[in-house]
């Protein structure tokens, strides 16, 4: 059971063991582990919730650490599998996070025609009682890595305290990672591209666009060519915008054969939905690396979910890259707000649990001066994450490597020391979790040129 822990943390498989404690129930539900930690998935003590909106019964209380083991009154990768597959939305919400098929015909037949101010309209409207939503957690929502926090803490409890090794989650001990991406959703977007990458320059700061490759404008050659030259990275965005990708599964197979055509056309590795409509369960016929249409909590989205995780997961051979800020649109049109504060908020919790921040900024969108001025001090707060908390900034197909590279590195212990083994692992960092009190605590050894670190001596760099 303990084998989705050893993944997240790339930690050695001798852990101390986890087992199920009794049966699992026949049913899932929504129960607490610690009052933070909402889980969602089958248990062995007592009934679960139907709704993350009632009294949830805490299962804490039901874990034993004996013997050298610990024993769970649930399945752990269950548990994640769920959140970041986002299992728990249908019970949750009855079906009503995703519009239905009639509204959602009527509205895309008639969005060409439909303005701005007439379209947010409508679309706050339908996100109407977003704030009472109690789960995933408003606006950042990191129980995916307070759950792995939680059994990690276990496993040292239940190990004797001694420090346990893994490796760090970015190259070269980065205490995070911040990727820009633009999504070029009309011919207005092709045309603000030129200003998009002017500022981009003027930071310093690389992006993906994402491209519509059907019927929404020409995708021409010089343009494509241009990114390139800049440095930009291309990718697909759905086929032609039209808000029926995931209408069924046939048709998005048949319509999948065509977007994978582009990708080879276009040299594209990644992938993302438009309006971030999705289905992972069809994410299979995608011939992509990696895919970025899951949003972290998609309470402003049409399709209502998250996967709960701040962090790169993989869904079959896709890596996903979630979305972990809000996209400038909702921000804009059906927030109302011109103001960092909100990005500074979410980039805050992402930063303390160092995990992926990746934003959607509309090229479409940034014309006026208070949206440039938006997208000048969002590019300002990446230069300063890079410069003044050791943030790395690469492109997205570049967090794709680096994930995938990590995914196959393993720690090689040889007398006392523990070394980083595999692809890549020049650039990995050997880190401990160690016990504070109740807290966790991550720590960086000091870096080496043999790249090896001692486990006694312990010379580490705190990264809480």
């Amino acid at each position: 059971m303990q084998e989705e822990l050893v993944r997240y943390f790339r930690c050695p498989e001798s852990l101390a063991p986890f087992r199920l404690a009794g049966t699992l129930s026949s049913a899932a539900g929504f129960f607490n582990f610690g009052r933070e930690v909402v889980c969602y998935g089958q248990s062995s003590a007592g009934s679960a919730a139907g709704r993350p909106d009632k009294a949830l019964p805490d299962l804490a209380g039901n874990v034993r650490c004996e013997g050298g083991r610990v024993d769970l009154p649930f399945d752990p990768g269950q548990v994640v599998n769920n959140l970041r597959s986002e299992r728990y939305v249908l019970p949750m919400l009855g079906g009503q996070g995703i519009l239905g098929r009639a509204v959602r015909n009527a509205y895309y037949a008639a969005r060409p025609l439909l303005p701005v101010f007439v379209r947010k309209h409508l679309q706050k409207a339908h996100l109407n009682g977003w704030r009472k939503l109690a789960f995933p957690r408003w606006p950042v929502d990191v129980t995916v890595e307070q759950l792995h926090k939680k059994l990690l803490q276990l496993a040292v409890r239940a190990g004797g305290g001694e420090a346990v090794p893994f490796i760090w989650f970015w190259p070269e001990g980065a205490s995070a990672c911040a990727v820009m991406t633009h999504d070029v959703e009309t011919s207005r977007g092709i045309e603000q591209s030129a200003a998009i990458l002017d500022m981009n320059d003027s930071f310093g700061v690389r992006a993906s666009f994402q491209i519509v490759p059907e019927e929404r404008y020409p995708v021409t050659e010089g343009y494509l060519r241009d990114l390139r030259q800049r440095g930009q990275e291309i990718n697909i965005q759905g086929l032609n915008h039209d808000g029926h990708l995931f209408r069924d599964k046939d048709t998005f197979r048949r319509n999948a054969s065509r977007i994978n055509q582009y990708a080879r056309q276009y040299g594209a590795v990644g992938f993302r939905s438009p309006v971030l409509y999705r289905n992972q369960e069809w994410f299979e016929f995608l011939a992509f690396q990696y895919d970025t249409s899951v949003p972290n909590v998609a309470h402003l989205d049409p399709q209502r979910g998250g996967c709960c995780t701040v962090m790169p997961y993989f869904v079959g051979h896709l890596l996903e890259l979630p979305v972990t800020l809000t996209q400038d649109y909702s921000l804009f049109h059906i927030l109302d707000e011109y103001s960092l504060d909100l990005w500074k908020q979410q980039i805050e919790v992402i930063v303390e649990n160092h995990g992926l921040i990746n934003a959607i900024v509309h090229p479409d969108y940034i014309c006026g001066p208070r949206e440039q001025e938006m997208y000048r001090g969002l590019l300002q707060i990446y230069l300063r994450l890079r410069d003044e908390q050791n943030v790395w900034l690469p492109l997205p197909r570049e967090v794709n490597s680096w994930w995938r590279q990590r995914n196959q590195m393993k720690l090689v212990q040889n007398d006392g020391q523990w070394r980083v083994e595999g692809q890549g692992s020049e650039r990995a960092r050997v880190a401990f979790a160690t016990l504070q009190g109740d807290r966790l605590v991550y720590s960086l050894a000091q870096p080496r040129e043999d790249t090896f670190a001692r486990t006694a001596a312990c010379p580490h760099a705190p990264v809480q």
